[in-house]
């Protein structure tokens, strides 16, 4: 997962002895690339689900739970997701790509399963 400019600068300031910390984390899905800002080719499927993570080891952590998104919205296409800070408005933490393109029917649930969702940093 690739860290967006909003928390690789928070991380950064946190060097100049200004906190930061984040209540909760919440993924996103995504028809393409969202970017930096995390906000672009979003999809249909509007609802950011809560995601969880393991303690960090050698520089990584994965999610510890599945996420799924119960009966979507929309026939599509995902390929990304992002991670925000907040259900709703919030920070952009990062963003990614999934191993494969997951086409969903409406009416179908997405899941991403446990440990799917990773971050390192090297």
């Amino acid at each position: 997962m690739t860290a967006s400019n909003f928390l690789e600068n928070a991380w950064l300031n946190t060097l100049r002895g200004t906190a930061f910390s984040v209540a909760g984390t919440w993924v996103k899905l995504h028809l393409g690339n969202p970017g930096e800002d995390c906000t672009g080719s979003p999809a249909a499927e509007t609802t950011r689900r809560p995601v969880t993570f393991a303690a960090a080891s050698a520089g990584t952590m994965a999610s510890s739970a599945a996420v799924t998104w119960t009966s979507v919205s929309t026939t599509e296409t995902y390929s990304h997701f992002s991670v925000w800070s907040a259900l709703t408005g919030g920070n952009p933490l990062g963003y990614g790509a999934l191993t494969s393109s997951k086409a969903i029917t409406a009416g179908d649930d997405a899941t991403f399963p446990l440990g799917l969702l990773t971050w390192s940093v090297n």
